[in-house]
């Protein structure tokens, strides 16, 4: 329940308080049982469920018992329950569109479970006075964390829907593959859901290419979830990325959820990448793990198809560990960095390997003194500003790297040497999976 919070606490006697500990606490304990009771009302009640075999049936049955304890396990913390913690209800509603089931029919079976809790609530409360005032001061904690869920499942169901229908074969589909070749459909319903989104309508309107897979093999305790609808669930969040206040194109391609967004006037990618990374974030939570690649802005639809294949290129360099690379965010070195191979770290000069082999066991200070420096122009001043140490430090620092490795930070040849070397060392990884890029 979003029940829970201290101040749901206030004003009530140290009796009813303890009252309300103790209905929680039993009712968290039976769980199981109202989530039985909740079974055998949509069972009776809801056709739609009845109709369906053993495993849907546990399905739901494991979906209400996590429902429950999720508020009232909040409520014995004294806190509110937040969307992430109920990120799972985003999955079984995926389930329930891919059944067949309506909306309808959905949140008829969330009201029955929520019945079922408070029933269980006023039979733990017993006929005392403070058992009595302690279930009613339930009563709005509990229709707060009923909105909740029901808000987050229904929300999950139609963006899951909205995905399967849009990016699933038809237009979407048909629009996408035009879009990737180069080309804007002349007429008819393709032009029109392009327009929509924001592609074609101003010749010179700038997009990126965002192209996202699905890392994981099955999502965490998803039970029948696989990968396939993983895809289309990121599909679905991706399509709601737009900055612009349209929706985005999402489509899953092959293995592929592939977007084409649309930016702001400005051109800029700032909020569209943060949004991804939210994005990602999201979908992480509930065991998907998704990695994101960002092409560079183009503006036109003839320039798709090269912008398809950088996010290709960007994604590629995140198929371990996911999180979001977004080209525009990268400096040309960086990228080298991130693409080179064993080779290119086999050139690394033994004393150079050695030296930061070395820094890093003892906290990498001399790597990052070379990085700071390089970032400040050669300015020594400026660098030990950066790092918040004197001049002085700074400068010994440099000159102890000079007498260990031979190279001087104040030749640019040498620079470059070192800050190669530093971000090809083993195990030196630019933060991808936390939203670098």
């Amino acid at each position: 329940m979003s029940a829970g919070s201290h101040s749901d606490d206030a004003g009530y006697p140290d009796d009813v308080q303890a009252e309300r500990v103790r209905i929680i606490a039993n009712a968290y304990d039976h769980a199981e049982q109202i989530a039985d009771a909740a079974m055998v009302a949509i069972l009776a009640q809801i056709p739609a469920y009845a109709a369906r075999d053993d495993a849907f049936h546990a399905d739901v049955h494991n979906q209400l018992v996590k429902l429950c304890r999720s508020g009232l396990r909040a409520f014995l913390d004294h806190r509110k329950v937040t969307v992430d913690e109920i990120a799972y209800t985003r999955q079984a509603a995926a389930r329930r569109a891919r059944a067949g089931l309506t909306l309808v029919d959905y949140i008829a079976a969330f009201r029955l479970g929520q019945q079922a809790t408070w029933k269980s609530l006023l039979s733990f409360a017993g006929e005392s006075a403070a058992g009595r005032q302690a279930a009613l001061s339930m009563v709005v904690p509990l229709a707060r964390y009923n909105d909740l869920i029901s808000t987050e499942a229904a929300n999950a169901y139609l963006e899951f829907q909205r995905a399967c229908t849009a990016g699933s074969g038809s237009e979407g589909q048909e629009l996408l593959e035009s879009l990737l070749a180069g080309a804007l459909p002349e007429r008819g319903p393709q032009l029109a859901m392009a327009g929509a989104h924001g592609i074609g309508a101003n010749g010179g309107a700038a997009m990126v290419v965002v192209t996202a897979t699905v890392l994981a093999g099955k999502p965490r305790g998803a039970q029948d979830t696989t990968v396939t609808e993983a895809r289309q669930l990121a599909a679905a969040a991706m399509a709601g990325v737009g900055v612009n206040g349209l929706r985005t194109l999402a489509v899953v391609r092959g293995a592929e959820i592939i977007a084409v967004p649309a930016l702001n006037r400005s051109a800029s990618t700032e909020e569209l990448c943060e949004r991804l990374r939210a994005m990602q974030r999201k979908l992480s939570a509930t065991g998907i793990t998704l990695a994101v690649g960002v092409s560079t802005v183009v503006t036109g639809v003839a320039q798709l198809p090269k912008a398809y294949q950088q996010s290709r290129n960007a994604l590629g360099l995140l198929l371990e560990a996911g999180g979001v690379l977004a080209l525009p965010h990268i400096t040309p070195f960086r990228y080298l960095m991130l693409r080179a191979d064993d080779t290119a770290r086999h050139l690394i000069d033994p004393g150079i390997a050695a030296l930061l082999s070395d820094d890093r066991v003892r906290g990498g200070t001399l790597a990052d003194t070379i990085r700071a420096f390089a970032a400040a122009d050669m300015n020594l001043r400026e660098a030990a500003e950066k790092l918040r140490i004197h001049p002085n430090t700074a400068k010994y620092r440099l000159r102890r790297i000079q007498d260990l490795t031979g190279r001087s930070v104040r030749s640019v040849n040498d620079l470059i040497e070192l800050l190669v070397a530093i971000e090809l060392q083993p195990g030196e990884a630019w933060p991808l999976s936390r939203g670098g890029g």
